[in-house]
């Protein structure tokens, strides 16, 4: 049985929330930011004309295209309507992926017996729009890289690509269109002459083994149209979580906080290297006598330390209601959803995207303990 894949994106999807708030935004040039000293987070497609693109400083955003209208941006509200149109394809799909806060993956192989593959996920884009008044872009194809690359082609729009014009719609793309060609493998390539999928998918795979190493193999594959990744179902109970144990049980609320701090830090630091956003966060004690209570809290998207070190204290404080002491503390995030740290862009400045930039290359050089915050020193 051929598979039927389709890949759906929620257009300019921040941009679209805020015009649903406020109709004036409507056909303007958007710019969703954090202010002077920050950067892009998102843009409409007005403001893309002229040059706008994300994490982008605002004041360069500005430079290109001044008559832009910058908003600060409200995850809260975003994350609450990427569920909201979770829940609306999760009803009508056998199988779905979420693969960010605004984009899906649906496993439909088999449907076309019964509805017609693109016509159900036609339906599916209109009952989005039809619920939540945002504009989502899809296409279909036989697997998961064809489908995004065709999504990104018809957006705004919709796209079918069968099976046999696979090849022909790849082509004569730029090979950066592949999803795992990022800016060094793009330059790398550009420098060969390699410039299209059709000049990459002609050269012998041991060569591209050579350049790029073992995903040689796997570009090779995706540049012919090739993808045997499976839609992976989307759950809420994706979690990563760590526990510490006291060798004493301890009432030292200080040293406590300080080592949550830590512990949050490790568990960001994961979540950014697996390109993880989390929307709930849980905090756990265990009292010398073995009680044990939990609290936790729905949030924006994110995986920065600063943000979530926030929710991990409020939450201690708030389930730490005895003067006992205190055996063990854990902290969970769950609800996630695949991203990168750029959801926090409109909270961000330029310096501290970049302090984080640089302390998860040191990390990932020299290893996730070899620099950290002061106040998250384990002890």
């Amino acid at each position: 049985m051929e598979r039927a894949i389709a890949h759906m994106d929620l257009d300019t999807f921040f941009v679209s929330c805020e015009r649903l708030k406020n109709s004036v935004l409507e056909k303007k040039p958007v710019i969703i930011g954090g202010g002077d000293r920050g950067v892009v987070a998102s843009c409409s497609y007005e403001a893309r004309e002229f040059g706008v693109r994300s994490a982008m400083p605002i004041k360069m955003a500005l430079r290109l295209c001044p008559e832009a209208l910058v908003i600060k941006g409200d995850m809260e509200y975003y994350s609450n309507m990427s569920h909201t149109v979770t829940d609306i394809i999760r009803e009508k799909v056998p199988v779905l992926e979420k693969a960010s806060i605004d984009e899906f993956y649906l496993d439909l192989s088999g449907m076309d017996k019964f509805f017609g593959c693109y016509q159900w996920t036609n339906d599916i884009a209109d009952a989005v729009t039809h619920n939540t008044g945002l504009p989502i872009s899809f296409a279909l194809s036989t697997n998961k890289t064809v489908s995004k690359i065709g999504t990104g082609e018809a957006k705004p729009g919709r796209l079918e690509v069968k099976a046999q014009h696979i090849q022909p719609f790849l082509n004569p793309l730029s090979v950066k269109k592949i999803p795992m060609v990022g800016p060094e493998t793009f330059q790398l390539f550009s420098r060969l002459g390699v410039k299209t999928i059709q000049t990459l998918s002609e050269m012998p795979v041991d060569i591209l083994q050579q350049l790029v190493g073992k995903n040689g193999t796997v570009l090779w594959k995706k540049a012919h149209g090739i993808d045997e990744t499976p839609v992976v179902p989307y759950s809420e109970r994706k979690s990563i979580s760590t526990e510490n144990t006291f060798s004493q049980d301890t009432i030292d609320i200080q040293n406590i906080q300080s080592i949550l701090s830590g512990m949050v830090e490790k568990l960001c630091y994961q979540l950014r290297q697996e390109k993880w956003l989390t929307s709930t966060v849980m905090v756990k004690i265990r009292y010398a006598n073995f009680d044990t209570e939990t609290k936790q809290c729905k949030i924006p998207y994110t995986s920065a330390d600063h943000t979530l070190l926030r929710y991990v204290l409020e939450l201690f404080k708030k389930v730490y209601t005895r003067r006992m002491r205190i055996r063990l503390i854990g902290v969970r995030f769950t609800g996630l959803v695949h991203g990168c740290h750029q959801m926090d862009l409109f909270e961000d400045t330029e310096e501290l995207i970049s302090l984080y930039q640089t302390l998860d290359k040191i990390k990932n050089r020299f290893g996730s303990s070899s620099v950290g915050r002061a106040s998250g020193i384990l002890g």
